[in-house]
């Protein structure tokens, strides 16, 4: 598939000019803003590069490429002399929905090729380079050397290796090798035994077509997917050119894929130009950088990460993105990994990568057709694992629907995956003001999840609403009152009545939604904080929580109310005192919570404890099998220790760890639509500047000590003024920007590097 070029990503432009008289040194009105255009982005990216000393043995330990669709992850050939290079794609499914999400409409293994030298492999030293997105490096055997290039291009679905061996290894060979098209849940590991009837696809036909190599799977289910592979030989250099086409229900993924493989036939320096032009913008549309490099790394890496992983129109990304190994998860899932999987694309100024907001806007027939009938006319809902159309499939033979009911045992019945799907929509809408996201996308379908709950909710004897029994993923036990899905509902209720004030329109649901705020019961706690939901306490090691969604990512309850402060650190340090069953998303929750908290320290902790625990050489994680959402997280836990934007304030570096002296940012994006960039120097906010693309209010927390100067571009003061709880109001119009600093200050307003805190050593296997 060819992918849309966003030329939107434009790279660095001019330099600073210096400041005259008393005002500072401001940015010239040339260069578009870019106060990192002094950054020299190939050795500050080097930093966080991975390195391999020694040869992978697994997915996650070893270098991974990819576009959104095509993915290669690469490591050593399990019991051979040979170096494998996954290939698989995030459009590759299978389509037999009568067997369910996990098996009928699983992703699909593609099969992989191996580089097999001549000699024994002794050693190996690859650079992951992420400015450029390409691995490079030398494979060492006892016959001699072969030196390797290798990309999936950002445009192109295409994999690219380029060779050079020496005299010993120049009769290395590539084999393609095709897996069988199977559901990766039916690995004997995993003890998942497929439903009765379910077979796997035929084996795939191997073909010739000129140069080229043709694998062509027919599906059984309708359609088929292809790989197309050729080698051309240039001189000593040989570059293997591989790409993956799907169709269905058409059978026509051979002939494009061979097209693709056609199409890729410039030498790699010349398919390498539009490559590196792309992730040179991609990266140039924000900048962080913070003493600990360790975690700097680990954050630029997931930058690298969500890139190779995701683009809009693509899939939304199923738990291990286009990469896709044994696992007993080989499909979306929708009550928490989706929804982390996306948050850091907000701050870090990556829209272009929504691809949630998308989907349920190109499959929101789905969203309906999967409730039970009679709530289809006004209602929608998503269920817990689906295709990359939305599609979850019935694999029971009773129930005729995939989204739970309230009040029934079967099937189980959890309901708020959609609203806390189009949360994420909101987030999009917030981060960007886009109206026509608002309207077109999320209020109907905000609409619709919101009354599907109100069906169920009923007035009882202390005439508050209340809700029948749920499921708060992943407890194990329904429970009526449930927390997960209160806390959904009131955000649901205030989101859509803000949505109707903004899109100024008359809805006749609306006094039921303010009716609802107004008598929803209250969130079910106890003396250990909040339960599971009424009559259900937390009593259990639970790495979800579910439970605690009113405090983040929702903001429903915050640190900010004094009288929830209790009530919120009882919750969160009673969570996480049962060790048994913790996984990698429980720290990143914490650290996000603790960062509301305003308690830096903490979490950082908590990130430390995952990389410690949780996350893998290559940063990949696991549970049972591989899982990506945890990584991503994280990135978004470092946003929220370095600026929050929540209920329409913009807190700047309100979590900040005591180590952490010198930070620095560019264009981060908040809500409101607002660009901030800004400087931490010797453990003190030094200046910040806010770039409004919307218009919208601007409300700041600055953390600058005493009286403060406001200025635009040009110097000229800008009207502001103090709020009583210290905050500071900036009028700015859309397109205008504000440069803060400390009254009779005079900032540098570059930003760059801050000097690390010691040494570390890189991701990968450095030795």
């Amino acid at each position: 598939m060819e992918i849309r070029r966003r030329t939107a990503l434009g790279g660095a432009v001019a330099g600073m000019a210096a400041g005259v008289l008393a005002t500072p040194a401001f940015a010239s009105a040339s260069d578009g803003g870019d106060l990192a255009s002094g950054v020299d982005w190939a050795a500050f990216l080097g930093q966080s590069d991975l390195y391999w000393r020694r040869l992978p043995k697994t997915w996650y330990e070893g270098p991974y490429l990819g576009n959104g669709y095509l993915g290669s992850g690469i490591y050593a050939e399990p019991g051979r002399n040979a170096i494998r290079f996954n290939v698989q794609h995030s459009q590759v499914q299978d389509h037999r929905p009568e067997f369910g999400s996990l098996f009928g409409l699983a992703r699909l293994p593609i099969g992989y090729f191996t580089l097999e030298p001549v000699g024994a492999i002794t050693g190996i030293d690859w650079r992951m380079d992420l400015w450029n997105a390409e691995l490079t490096g030398t494979i060492t055997t006892a016959a001699g050397s072969i030196s390797l290039r290798a990309l999936i291009h950002s445009g192109q679905s295409v994999l690219a290796i380029e060779t050079r061996a020496t005299e010993g290894e120049l009769g290395f060979q590539w084999v393609f090798h095709p897996a069988e098209a199977v559901s990766p849940r039916t690995a004997p590991q995993f003890g998942k035994p497929p439903p009765p009837g379910y077979t796997a696809n035929p084996p795939a036909s191997l073909e010739s077509s000129g140069d080229c190599r043709l694998a062509v799977q027919s599906l059984l289910g309708g359609g088929e997917h292809a790989t197309a592979w050729r080698e051309a030989h240039r001189g000593s250099r040989r570059t293997l050119y591989a790409a993956v086409a799907w169709s269905h229900p058409e059978r026509t993924a051979g002939g494009r894929a061979l097209r693709m493989v056609r199409s890729a036939s410039e030498p790699i320096d010349v398919l390498a130009f539009g490559h590196r032009e792309w992730w040179h913008g991609y990266y140039r549309k924000s900048f962080l950088s913070i003493p600990d490099r360790r975690l700097q790394a680990f954050y630029w890496i997931q930058l690298y990460k969500v890139a190779s992983a995701a683009r809009r129109e693509a899939p939304v990304m199923a738990t291990s993105g286009p990469w896709l190994e044994p696992t007993p998860w080989p499909a979306t899932w929708w009550n928490l990994n989706v929804q982390l999987e996306y948050w850091l694309i907000h701050g870090s100024n990556h829209l272009e990568l929504d691809a949630v907001s998308h989907a349920l806007d190109e499959y929101r027939s789905r969203v309906v057709d999967q409730l039970a009938a009679p709530y289809r006319p006004d209602s929608a809902g998503i269920p817990r694992t689906t295709d990359m159309t939305l599609l979850n499939g019935i694999s029971d033979g009773t129930s005729g629907y995939a989204v739970g009911v309230p009040g029934k045992d079967s099937p189980t019945p959890e309901v708020g995956n959609l609203t806390w799907a189009l949360h994420n929509v909101w987030l999009s809408y917030r981060h960007t003001m886009d109206r026509r996201l608002l309207r077109d996308t999320l209020f109907p379908l905000l609409r619709r999840a919101i009354n599907y709950y109100l069906h169920f909710l009923a007035p009882g004897a202390d005439g508050k609403l209340h809700l029948p029994a749920t499921f708060s993923p992943e407890y194990g036990v329904n429970a009526p009152d449930c927390n997960y899905d209160l806390s959904l509902i009131r955000w649901g209720c205030r989101t859509l009545l803000e949505a109707v004030r903004e899109l100024r329109i008359g809805d006749p649901l609306a006094p039921r939604w303010r009716a609802v705020l107004d008598t929803l019961v209250d969130y079910p706690v106890d003396e250990n904080g909040y339960m599971i939901g009424a009559g259900v306490p937390f009593a259990k090691s639970h790495r979800h929580y579910s439970h605690l969604l009113q405090v983040y990512p929702l903001y429903e309850i915050t640190w900010e109310r004094p009288e929830f402060r209790g009530l919120i650190e009882k919750s969160l340090n009673h969570w996480v005192s049962f060790e048994g069953a913790l996984q990698g998303y429980t720290f990143t929750g914490a650290a996000s919570m603790s960062a509301q908290m305003l308690r830096g320290d903490k979490a950082e902790f908590y990130l430390g404890e995952l990389q410690r625990r949780f996350i893998q050489p290559n940063t990949m994680y696991k549970e049972s099998g591989p899982v990506i959402e945890t990584p991503l997280s994280a990135a978004q836990s470092v946003h929220d220790m370095l600026c929050q934007s929540w209920g329409g304030v913009l807190r700047l570096f309100p979590a900040v760890p005591s180590s952490w002296g010198d930070i620095a940012v560019q264009d981060f994006r908040a809500q409101g639509a607002f660009l901030i960039s800004a400087s931490r120097q010797g453990g003190k906010t030094r200046w910040l500047r806010i770039r409004s693309e919307a218009g919208e209010p601007c409300v700041v927390r600055p953390g600058i000590e005493g009286e403060l100067a406001v200025r635009d571009r040009g110097g000229r003061s800008i009207r502001s003024h103090r709020l009583p709880n210290g905050d500071l109001r900036i009028d700015l119009r859309r397109g205008d920007e504000a440069f803060v600093h400390r009254a009779g200050d005079r900032p540098d307003f570059h930003v760059g590097p801050v000097p690390a805190n010691g040494t570390s050593a890189p991701w990968g296997l450095p030795a």
